[in-house]
This record gives structure tokens, C-alpha cells and sequence, in this order.
């Protein structure tokens, strides 16, 4: 219960700060469909707005929560298909998760550990209109990401 509710806070305080138009939006979400129609996929979609699909759910019965801190590997992409970073075991990450982007903060709350998602983040769920490393700013981003470990 603590970990919805502090979920929902999380996405009203994004929301509240959100500086995209309705027709940014809808533009987003038309090129993710796009996407997801052109290469034949099957995702959901949250309320939030990100896309994902489930490939592994995990062990265990816990749902990981923003006050964890998981281990993970990831490749991520762009909708072109362009692979801008890919994290693989031996270089795994760890980190709270609560100091990732929303939308893996969401992502990972469908999973235990050892699961495994297909995620599909519009930029206010990204990293927004900031250009970080190889990703421009307004970028949607695909991530595959697999959990490791959860501490």
C-alpha cells in the first residue's frame, strides 16, 4: 500500500511540473503505437503512459518498491532501433530505486526479483527535455531490462 501511494505521489508531482502540451502527448503516444504496430508488439499500457511488456515476472512473492535497491543489466534504445547503451552483467548497475526515472521507477514495480521487462518511456517519464549523454532531449526511449538482484 505505502509503495502505490508513493508511486501516485511521484507521478503527481511529475505531472504538476510537466511542461508538455496535450498535442505533445498524443504525438508521443501516436509514435509509440507506431512502433508498436509497425514491429508487431504486444505491450500494455500504464495510466502513467508508458508501454511494457512482462517477459519474466521474478521470484518471490515481494513486488519491488521504490525503497529498494536492485542490480540490474539494460539495453536501451531508441524507436529507430539505434542502441545508445547497453549494460551487461559483469558491468551491472546498482541503485535505488527511487533515484531512477519515473519510468523505471514504475517498471520495476511490476517486478521481483530476477524479472525481466520490455519498457517503452515517453520523455516526461525520461528524461524529459534535458539532453543526457547520447540521449537528445524529447526522446522516447525501449529499454529491456533485467533485474539481478533486489537489497
Amino acid at each position: 500500500m505505502k509503495q502505490i501511494i508513493l508511486y501516485i505521489l511521484g507521478v503527481l508531482i511529475l505531472t504538476a511540473c510537466n511542461t508538455y502540451s496535450d498535442d505533445d502527448l498524443t504525438s508521443f503516444d501516436q509514435q509509440i503505437q507506431h512502433y508498436l504496430k509497425t514491429n508487431n508488439l504486444d505491450f500494455e499500457k500504464s495510466e502513467s503512459g508508458i508501454y511494457y511488456s512482462i517477459i519474466h515476472g521474478g521470484d518471490g512473492e515481494e513486488f519491488i518498491r521504490l525503497t529498494d535497491q536492485v542490480t540490474f543489466t539494460y539495453k536501451g534504445s531508441f524507436l529507430s532501433g539505434e542502441v545508445f547503451q547497453v549494460i551487461q552483467q559483469q558491468d551491472a548497475l546498482t541503485f535505488q530505486v527511487r533515484e531512477l526515472i519515473a519510468g523505471w521507477q514504475e517498471g520495476l514495480s511490476y517486478l521481483r526479483n530476477h524479472g525481466k521487462i520490455h519498457l517503452i518511456i515517453p520523455p516526461y517519464l525520461g528524461y524529459g527535455s534535458k539532453k543526457t549523454g547520447l540521449i537528445e532531449p524529447n526522446s522516447i526511449l525501449v529499454y529491456e531490462l533485467e533485474v539481478l538482484e533486489v537489497i
